[in-house]
């Protein structure tokens, strides 16, 4: 896990699994899957399977794709002082090196993500809860089901505290590994929980935005830092983009997309909240393709759909670059 912290100024940031931890994650998860091929005999698929799987773009569909967006994009800017590269350097991800990794997909009975309510939450926040479930259908094209809530009451006192802001903060090791992966669903691909209450990894550490767990699919975000979603209509809006922009980002990783370093992008690395705001919601030339391989996504329709729901919740920027991308990719239609 990346962890840097100290006293209460210190900066933190989207805490989620290395590139380096990543790819050791990934080796395992590797092996562990090759051993089930060599115990399992591989079914043969069905007339509807096979439907299905020829549905899906291929690699050369998704490369051409990706240059036809290309032109859309901005390369990433001059880093900043404090930002996420100048305290982790990363060498970022090319879709031919996301390939060549074998990443995780959503394939056979796991390709639902569920979402998990930790905890109280007031209207305006269990509005964002709910729209983040529906933006992260459309992001991954994938289903998306909301369990029912569950209390904090699960956290016993050894694992929460008091933190520096004078709020309640839950330990996310034990969210995670206590309250998440028992009750892990079988067809869940990944289940994150949301919660209104701070978080924080440990001692030595200050804040964490969110945790996750690339082998055991699972992972925590919090929304406490994110705004006041029960206030005006531009608080509501910057509320719920923050708030879709570490769900999508943080999942992204739970399919092995590591940190864009190459492109204005959501899977960039953020620091802290500024470095976040900075980012665009949308996925870069090389990142978008990862995303539709993993899933099984069809580019232009996911463009469309993230349009939509961009339109309607006041996302006008957003919604712009949806829209003139779908159109891209289907000559203006």
């Amino acid at each position: 896990m990346e962890r840097r912290g100290g006293g209460d100024e210190a900066k933190t940031f989207y805490h989620v699994i290395s590139p380096f931890r990543a790819r050791a994650d990934i080796r395992r998860a590797r092996m562990h899957r090759e051993a089930q091929g060599r115990r399992l005999r591989i079914p043969v698929l069905n007339e509807d399977q096979l439907e299905e799987l020829m549905k899906k773009p291929t690699v050369e569909e998704l490369v051409k794709a990706s240059d036809k967006v290309r032109p859309l994009h901005t390369p990433m800017g001059k880093i900043q002082p404090g930002d996420w590269l100048e305290w982790h350097p990363e060498n970022g991800q090319t879709f031919r090196e996301y390939l060549a990794c074998d990443p995780v997909t959503a394939q056979g009975g796991r390709k639902t993500i569920y979402i998990q309510p930790l905890g109280e939450f007031t209207e305006g926040q269990r509005k964002i809860v709910d729209l983040t479930a529906e933006f992260m259908g459309l992001y991954f094209c994938l289903p998306v089901k909301v369990k029912e809530g569950l209390p904090l009451d699960l956290v016993p006192e050894s694992e929460r505290r008091i933190g520096p802001l004078g709020v309640l903060q839950l330990k996310t090791g034990y969210v995670r590994n206590d309250i998440l992966r028992p009750r892990l669903p079988d067809d869940a691909t990944v289940y994150i929980a949301f919660t209104a209450s701070d978080l924080w990894p440990g001692p030595g550490w200050n804040f964490v935005f969110g945790e996750a767990s690339l082998v055991h699919r699972v992972g925590v975000w919090s929304i406490c830092r994110f705004g006041k979603p029960d206030g005006s209509k531009e608080e509501f809006a910057k509320t719920l983009l923050r708030t879709i922009k570490i769900g999508t980002h943080e999942t992204g990783h739970m399919f092995t997309i590591e940190h864009c370093t190459a492109w204005e992008c959501n899977m960039c690395g953020s620091n802290h909240l500024d470095e976040s705001d900075r980012r665009p919601l949308w996925l870069c030339p090389e990142c978008m393709p990862k995303v539709c391989y993993a899933t099984g996504a069809n580019p232009a329709r996911r463009y469309r759909g993230l349009a939509k729901f961009c339109q309607k919740h006041g996302l006008d920027a957003q919604a712009a670059f949806y829209d003139k991308s779908a159109k891209a990719l289907t000559g203006g239609e």
